[in-house]
């Protein structure tokens, strides 16, 4: 046993037990990686994400309200179990990352309910090196299952990660043929789910599937200026570890990198105002995160109604969405510019479908 204040100096073989994670050229085509740390959702989880966003639809605020529409227990947010997923992939896939860069064919196949412990597994299905040589894109298709390993949920996406060695072979580049959007006929409504009871008045706003039309455009209204307390803690909370989001020596800029599910969880909170009855998320068909946020921006809004379709649940329709986030307030509702590009102040271009009642 060595004396008290002994130096002891690490050994070649102890720095190999740690994970240092993975960078682009350790990521191989058809790869299969069993991420750690399954995760049991808690009511905890549902109170602090009301705690973390601005949220207030009804189904997975009430026990009551999710009953008297056929969900019993209820469910947690689509989210909770988005970012719980979502946070198992970060240490093997994008811990290293340079950004998260979208998202593709989500579909969320099972609601989520205190009690559940989730797990999460991915495939490598594309690789593609950027022409700087020092870093590449990365994409993957993630499974999430219940303890009887039943599919919960399961997206793809894709990030940018460094190179360890600029020096190392790119590999065959290999882009993945991927889906503008999850058909309607393959959205998956909850068993049990039936709307034909439903109480606009404990949800908050009248207007159903009926009431909207393709083509229009709702202003949320409300924002909410971010904080690195607020945003450090929901990453915590969904055990994401990618170092941008904590670490002030991870960036040349030295600011935290306010975590993209932060913008998704806010967007989706702030569109309560003009879509309160859109009570699940149903799929993610698409989604960009378009530029940084930091703490002191403050978040805004806006919704655009691309489709609508029905579903063979009772009083259930679909609606599919364009949620935008911006940083300040854009009252013209813009996306692009006329060279194409995204607007200033655009940071999250989302296309999702949520049931509503019909």
């Amino acid at each position: 046993m060595g004396s008290v204040g002994a130096t002891v100096e690490a050994s070649e073989d102890d720095m190999t037990k740690t994970n240092p994670g993975n960078f682009f050229e350790d990521f191989e085509l058809g790869q299969v990686i069993h991420h750690a740390t399954p995760r049991t959702v808690t009511e905890g989880d549902r109170a602090l994400y009301g705690a973390l966003y601005p949220t207030r639809f009804a189904l997975p605020s009430s026990a009551e309200f999710a009953a008297r529409c056929g969900l019993r227990p209820a469910p947690v947010e689509e989210l909770i179990g988005f970012h719980i997923a979502f946070g198992k992939t970060v240490p093997d896939i994008s811990l290293n990352a340079v950004a998260n860069l979208g998202y593709a064919e989500c579909r969320f196949h099972r609601p989520v309910r205190p009690g559940d412990t989730l797990s999460t597994s991915s495939e490598v299905i594309g690789l593609k090196e950027n022409s700087n040589g020092k870093s590449g894109v990365v994409y993957v298709r993630s499974t999430c299952t219940d303890a009887d390993g039943r599919v919960v949920i399961d997206w793809a996406r894709w990030v940018m990660v460094h190179k360890r060695d600029h020096d190392a072979p790119a590999p065959e580049p290999t882009v993945p043929d991927l889906a503008k959007a999850v058909a309607a006929a393959d959205l998956v409504v909850p068993d049990g789910l039936d709307f034909t009871d439903y109480d606009t008045a404990a949800a908050g706003e009248p207007h159903r599937w009926g009431d909207y039309e393709v083509g229009e455009k709702i202003d949320h209204v409300d924002g909410v200026t971010l904080t690195d307390a607020e945003h450090m803690m929901a990453t915590r909370l969904w055990q994401n570890t990618a170092k941008v989001h904590f670490n002030t020596e991870a960036r040349p800029d030295g600011a935290r990198l306010i975590y993209g599910g932060h913008i998704i969880s806010m967007a989706r909170a702030l569109s309560f105002n003009g879509l309160a009855n859109a009570q699940l998320v149903a799929a993610i068909n698409a989604g960009a995160h378009t530029a940084p946020a930091f703490a002191g921006d403050t978040v805004y809004a806006w919704s655009e109604v691309l489709d609508k379709a029905e579903t063979t649940a009772p009083g259930v329709g679909a609606l599919r969405l364009r949620l935008v986030a911006t940083k300040g307030r854009d009252e013209s509702m813009t996306l692009r510019g006329d060279d194409g590009k995204y607007a200033p102040g655009v940071l999250l271009d989302l296309d999702l479908w949520a049931l509503c009642p019909r």
